[in-house]
């Protein structure tokens, strides 16, 4: 097993008994305001242009499961041990022979270099200077392959196509890369109707307009740090990472994105990226547990419960409510049940992990705080996760990630009976 390169264990955030803390005196002067994840969202939707911060932030139609992945974590309530060791406490996690700094990550986030400054690679940078895993895009405006320098441990995400040939190409410029651990996304056969983009003016790739100037222009932080910025020194970014080839410029007032025939995809395909992909190949995007069953059988690895963040069906239902039927049918202790959408406090983290969850994936509050703050940002926003799980390791009386037992909560509708 891989030894972690660095430690969370005694990451130090702003707290209210201790807020003159060395560590917090450190931070850049914007980043000691920024308490908790929720506080990078604020502040990114003051400095982002309305079209971009709503790509990001928003669902679909009527947000209801966007909603319902937040709501999820109120149907269980914790019953703490008391008077346990914890002094010793790790945050540490074994993940595909890799032994992380904590049990969460990075997840995909498409686009993000439009949000942050170079952004998936502030993303890789933060991710292997903490040692947590960070999943690139596939809909990244930076090449794989310099993400995988800046980031050799980083993991790749794929929407594939459902051309064979496609999907070949595509592997082999993926392994070319250096990736060990493809995440095929299976939820996307057609995207989901995301009419808040369309109503905040926003579109892929990105049509100009009075309207997208205005915006650009009325968030002069965002306009000279990140979108002149780009321009200047990378010129026009382009979708780098959906096929084998480049793709589409991020702004254009006639091209069109090649999503190829991506309906067509079924396990057959698993099957053909499952014989081609020699590294870990991680399912993303099941809910049902018959699903589940399947992608272990087709050879994943590991899998990735999922709604899409809330962007690709409205009303799915979200992976918490999903994870102990998922788990209780596979069956296996051991096989990675991984899971996203909607975490934003150590004490989310914490309840999929006791709900039989492996490992943790953070979406949106990590692109807001490299849109904020950069590297650091992303850094910082990382250790507040980790300081809010280990402190409430300790309040629950848990040792480790792997000692969360289920034993310590209960649904809250079993408690009112």
């Amino acid at each position: 097993m891989t030894p972690a390169s660095t430690s969370l264990d005694n990451v130090a955030a702003p707290s209210s008994s201790a807020p003159g803390a060395s560590a917090a005196k450190k931070l850049p002067r914007k980043l000691r305001r920024m308490l908790s994840l929720d506080d990078f969202e604020h502040a990114a939707r003051r400095f982002l242009p309305k079209p971009i911060f709503a790509y990001v932030s928003g669902g679909c139609e009527t947000n209801r499961s966007l909603r319902a992945n937040r709501s999820a974590f109120e149907d269980y309530a914790w019953v703490p041990r008391v008077l346990v060791d914890t002094a010793a406490r790790t945050l540490a996690t074994a993940l595909f022979g890799h032994r992380y700094a904590a049990p969460f990550g990075i997840a995909p986030m498409g686009i993000s270099a439009l949000s942050a400054y170079r952004g998936d690679l502030v993303q890789a940078q933060a991710a292997a200077a903490t040692n947590v895993p960070m999943i690139l895009s596939g809909t990244s405006l930076i090449p794989m392959e310099e993400v995988a320098r800046a980031n050799p441990a980083a993991w790749f995400q794929a929407y594939v196509p459902g051309e064979p040939d496609r999907i070949l190409k595509l592997l082999d410029r993926v392994e070319r890369a250096g990736f060990g651990t493809l995440v095929v996304t299976v939820d996307t056969p057609v995207s989901g109707n995301r009419e808040n983009n369309i109503r905040a003016g926003f579109s892929t790739p990105l049509r100009p307009s009075l309207r997208l100037a205005l915006d650009g222009i009325t968030h002069p932080g965002w306009l000279f740090k990140t979108a002149l910025r780009t321009l200047v020194r990378h010129g026009m970014p382009h979708f780098e990472n959906s096929q084998a080839s480049r793709g589409a410029p991020i702004l254009s007032s006639s091209v069109m994105r090649d999503f190829g025939a991506r309906d067509h995809l079924n396990w057959e395909h698993l099957a053909l990226i499952r014989k081609r992909w020699k590294g870990h190949l991680v399912v993303k995007g099941i809910l049902d547990p018959r699903d589940a069953l399947l992608a272990r059988e087709q050879g994943a690895d590991g899998i990735i419960l999922s709604n899409h963040g809330g962007r690709q069906l409205d009303g799915a239902v979200t992976p918490m409510r999903m994870l102990p039927k998922v788990v209780e049918a596979l069956g296996d202790r051991d096989y990675p049940v991984m899971i996203d959408s909607g975490f934003r406090r150590g004490n989310d983290v914490l309840l999929a992990l006791a709900l039989g969850a492996k490992f943790v994936f953070v979406g949106r509050p990590f692109n807001y705080a490299g849109a904020v703050a950069g590297e650091p940002g992303v850094r910082h926003a990382i250790g507040i996760l980790a300081s809010e799980i280990m402190r409430n390791m300790a309040l629950i009386g848990a040792r480790s990630p792997a000692g969360v037992s289920r034993d310590s909560v209960r649904a809250v509708q079993e408690l009112a009976h």
